[in-house]
């Protein structure tokens, strides 16, 4: 069946180019990485806020998952539902500009409040990135490059660690924390033009199987129905949350944790980690892609078993990172797990665009991103701060060291998830082509 389901994903060879599709993929993977420089330059600039605003790690928690991926699922179910019935490039462009427009204002914060506020509204503007532009993505390429081109795609996340930790520690330094959040949005405001002037919406549907009529509409009920109904999306929800609880928990507290514990100075962050974790996490997006575009060819379980087994890998390898004596080490053992942890993201991707109707990839791409922001992105770093601060309150030494530690077991628990996915995603594959044609 897993062979099967696999060959009849392709559309005729005659529907697999689109004029225009490279420089797409290229703006809306720059657009996506400023996305992520938004993200991760509040991390690195995490102690020197913290030491001027006078904040907790309990705060920091909040300030770099929750504040932000609260106002962000909320606001991305009715933006993909947007874009299903809109032109989505235009949708991606406005979005970037509105978040662009808040990662500045964080310039002007002077507490807590204020911060979280501006991170609100950064949350909400990009909740119209991810979604449609996966959604555009799979009507410039046929089903069977999808996973390798939402794998390049995808990398915008380790790009951006990489520019927010190297350009947020350099525009630290040079200007202070303020100046390194003026110079992120004009960036971003940049990159928003781009788009909007060079890339065009392409046609919903033509290089699938079956083409969508354009009369088709999504909703967020049916779709919603629809993907609770296939076991391979529930399973796929619990174990991609749990992985994205794993890695956005390390990657937001990595940067403050060297700093901290290791005592890394801020330039050495800026020269050594951003540098290190955009290449691994860029291995460890752009390979899971890569593997399952490969092992897929021979089953649909690959979209399974490599993000299952990169999870199983990173639990003990983040435990050995955070034991080591010395910021040199600790950052040469963190090349592990920084690839393991973000090996989940391109497969799960791809597998909602491959089982969801043409007319409602957005919308579904959507339920799966409040599963990585909700509990990924609003639940790790958040419970490693309170954990954090718990643990100091008791007068535990390192505690941030010992709170980085207790997230490997979910890791291995979100491992046992892609292997009960494997189980059952060859008869979803089947049930989804069946229901195409």
């Amino acid at each position: 069946m897993d062979q099967a389901a696999t060959a009849a994903i392709s559309p005729p060879a005659t529907l697999a180019a689109r004029p225009g599709r490279t420089v797409a993929l290229l703006l809306l993977t720059a657009v996506g990485t400023v996305n992520f420089v938004d993200r991760q330059i509040l991390s690195v600039l995490a102690e020197p806020i913290r030491t001027e605003l006078h904040l907790s790690d309990t705060q920091l928690g909040l300030l770099t998952g929750l504040s932000f991926s609260l106002f962000y699922a909320l606001m991305g179910v009715p933006a993909a539902l947007l874009a299903d019935r809109t032109n989505r490039v235009r949708l991606v462009a406005a979005a970037c500009l509105i978040w662009s427009v808040f990662t500045g204002a964080c310039s002007f914060a002077g507490s807590f409040w204020q911060l979280a506020v501006a991170r609100f509204g950064v949350g909400v503007g990009e909740a119209g990135g991810t979604a449609p532009s996966l959604s555009i993505l799979a009507d410039y390429y046929p089903p069977e490059k999808r996973p390798a081109v939402i794998g390049l795609f995808t990398v915008n996340g380790p790009i951006g660690v990489f520019v927010g930790a190297s350009l947020g520690g350099w525009a630290a330094g040079q200007f202070g924390w303020r100046g390194a959040f003026v110079l992120t949005a004009g960036i971003g405001a940049v990159a928003a033009l781009a788009l909007a002037a060079f890339v065009r919406e392409p046609a919903r549907g033509g290089l699938d199987p079956q083409p969508v009529r354009t009369a088709e509409r999504a909703r967020l009920g049916p779709t919603a129905r629809l993907f609770l109904s296939r076991p391979t999306l529930r399973l796929l929800l619990f174990a991609s949350g749990l992985s994205a609880f794993v890695s956005y928990g390390m990657l937001n507290w990595i940067p403050a944790y060297l700093m901290r514990v290791q005592h890394m100075p801020l330039s050495e962050v800026a020269r050594w980690f951003g540098p290190a974790a955009g290449l691994c996490m860029g291995l460890g997006i752009w390979g899971g892609g890569a593997l399952v575009n490969w092992a897929g060819q021979r089953s649909v379980k690959a979209y399974a078993y490599v993000p299952g087994l990169s999870m199983l890998l990173c639990a003990p390898s983040l435990a050995i990172a955070c034991l080591a004596g010395s910021w040199q080490a600790s950052l040469a053992l963190m090349l592990i797990p920084m690839i393991c942890c973000t090996i989940y993201v391109a497969p799960a991707l791809a597998l909602v665009q491959n089982l969801s109707p043409v007319a409602a990839r957005a919308t579904a791409t959507a339920l799966l991103l409040l599963a990585f922001n909700i509990v990924g992105l609003g639940g790790g770093p958040l419970a490693i701060g309170a954990l954090s601060d718990a643990l100091a309150a008791n007068h535990v030494a390192e505690p941030l060291r010992l709170a980085l530690i207790a997230i490997t077991p979910i890791a291995v628990v979100a491992a046992a998830g892609y292997f009960a996915v494997s189980r059952v995603v060859g008869a979803d594959t089947q049930s989804a082509l069946e229901a195409a044609r």
